[in-house]
């Protein structure tokens, strides 16, 4: 046999060779495809047999489906969720602003009511001020006016009482001094409408009034006032006290 016959040989066994291949290749597809087919007959022949491509076709667009519902379902869980989450945001937001709104009112309400007390005290206060009586300058006016003070500090004593010691005492003169007893000669003498000394002026002065003891309603005030302590009330006076 020449070189060239068995050359043409081995190429065509090398041709059939191929075509089984690609036939065992087949049969194998086709096995795997059968397999993947429902069998009503547990003892069927396992010979490769023709399967149709239809149920599969169907069996993947099923799936495609299936899949396709399933993310439209969490396309639309998601935007419920984020129309819960902003829901509750503006609810937060708005309930928010209502307490600072509430805070605010009461804020605004609360200087408003201290306006209209300081409005009101301003008010009370020009009223008593323009109310407030003009004594005299003399001796009655001196005396009503101290009985006006006695009476906002609680100190007893009438109109009668106070006037019958200052006539006694000084005759009515504010600026009367005694230099002679025995006040004078220890240095302190008594000075004024109702003739007190200095340690008692300072002690019994009543606030309000004027630290001199010179000054009637000052002199008349504390002098009350000492007298209420010792006395009971300047009433109860009858001489030197």
């Amino acid at each position: 046999m020449s070189i060239s016959r068995i050359t043409s040989r081995s190429r065509r066994l090398n041709k059939a060779q191929k075509l089984s291949v690609a036939g065992v290749s087949t049969l194998a597809a086709a096995a795997v495809a059968f397999s993947l087919v429902p069998h009503d007959d547990a003892s069927a022949t396992t010979e490769p047999q023709a399967v149709s491509g239809a149920p599969a076709t169907f069996a993947g667009k099923a799936k495609t489906d299936s899949l396709q519902a399933s993310v439209i379902e969490q396309h639309s869980t998601a935007e419920q969720l984020v129309k819960a989450a902003d829901a509750a945001k503006a609810k937060a937001a708005d309930a928010k602003k209502k307490a600072a709104d509430q805070a605010a009112a009461k804020v605004k309400a609360a200087a408003k009511a201290k306006a209209d007390a300081q409005k009101r005290s301003s008010e009370k206060s020009s009223r008593a001020a323009v109310r407030k009586p003009v004594y005299a300058n003399n001796l009655d006016g001196w005396i009503r006016e101290a009985l006006s003070i006695m009476h906002q500090k609680k100190i007893p004593g009438t109109y009668e009482g106070l006037h019958r010691n200052i006539m006694r005492e000084s005759s009515g003169n504010p600026h009367a001094i005694n230099n002679w007893d025995i006040n004078a000669i220890n240095g302190v003498p008594s000075k004024g409408l109702l003739q007190v000394i200095k340690p008692t002026f300072d002690f019994y002065h009543v606030a309000g009034t004027k630290k001199d003891q010179y000054d009637p309603v000052a002199n008349i005030t504390a002098a009350a006032n000492y007298a209420a302590d010792k006395y009971g009330s300047i009433d109860n006076v009858d001489s030197a006290y």
